[in-house]
């Protein structure tokens, strides 16, 4: 069966709860009936009680930017699981670059913060992907191949089922550079080698392997239509209505 893509939304540290409300009332009617692809919102922690009683019943997800992987404890700032899942939401990013550059996140607590994840069921999108400095240098594969095999340590192949990871080249988020198709499907190809060593080649055909860099609806088709992409993790053209939907519908 053909892997289902998700179209997901990163709105980073924007938007208020009433922003985040009226995007969530204008967005719905536009993708309303749309069952080809899974869609999800990430929102920051503070709104996702107000986007997850605004999307409930539609067929949108509502998932974390972020979450820590102890249960509960004295960790000032972050979000537990059983907190995310209290509030309903389904999803979490982890280990967006943003998260390694800015906040020091390493491979060993992005696999903690994917065992923790897994055990909850909350479906978790791992974050992968070179800095400008590691493609010029050639190290694209090194670098995707060590985040990917330190994500997954212990990790078996039936726990692996849900995850899905997120491909983005650092160089091109924000940056409105955009990886071309066929940097994209290389990267993609790369991934899913390394998922197929771990945990066989089953387990890495089954995976989502998302593209995430400058994802716009001008560039969506001809990112999305690749057979090796899986969908996209959405940046600034997320944040509008109309200008996500049409990413969506590509």
């Amino acid at each position: 069966m053909p892997r289902k893509a998700l179209i997901a939304a990163n709105w980073k540290m924007f938007k208020t709860p009433a922003e985040a409300k009226a995007f969530v009332a204008a967005f719905l009617p536009l993708v309303a009936g749309h069952t080809r692809d899974e869609i999800a919102l990430f929102p920051s922690p503070v709104l996702l009680p107000a986007v997850i009683e605004a999307a409930k019943g539609s067929n949108v997800a509502i998932g974390a930017q972020n979450i820590h992987f102890a249960e509960e404890g004295a960790f000032t700032g972050e979000t537990s699981l059983n907190q995310l899942q209290a509030v309903g939401g389904t999803h979490t990013l982890i280990g967006h670059s943003e998260r390694r550059q800015y906040f020091a996140e390493t491979d060993e607590i992005v696999n903690k913060k994917l065992h923790a994840a897994l055990k909850h069921g909350i479906v978790p999108v791992v974050c992968v992907g070179e800095v400008l400095a590691d493609r010029e240098a050639g190290k694209t594969a090194d670098v995707l191949k060590t985040q990917i095999a330190g994500a997954f340590v212990g990790i078996t192949a039936e726990a692996a089922k849900p995850i899905v990871i997120a491909y983005e080249p650092v160089w091109a988020i924000g940056t409105g550079k955009t990886a071309t198709p066929e940097i994209a499907v290389d990267a993609h190809k790369i991934i899913r080698a390394e998922v197929a060593k771990l945990l066989g080649a089953e387990t890495a055909a089954n995976v989502r392997i998302l593209y995430g860099g400058s994802v716009k609806p001008d560039n969506a088709k001809t990112l999305l239509g690749q057979e090796e992409i899986d969908g996209a993790l959405v940046g600034g053209a997320s944040l509008k209505p109309d200008s996500f939907a049409a990413i969506v519908k590509y």
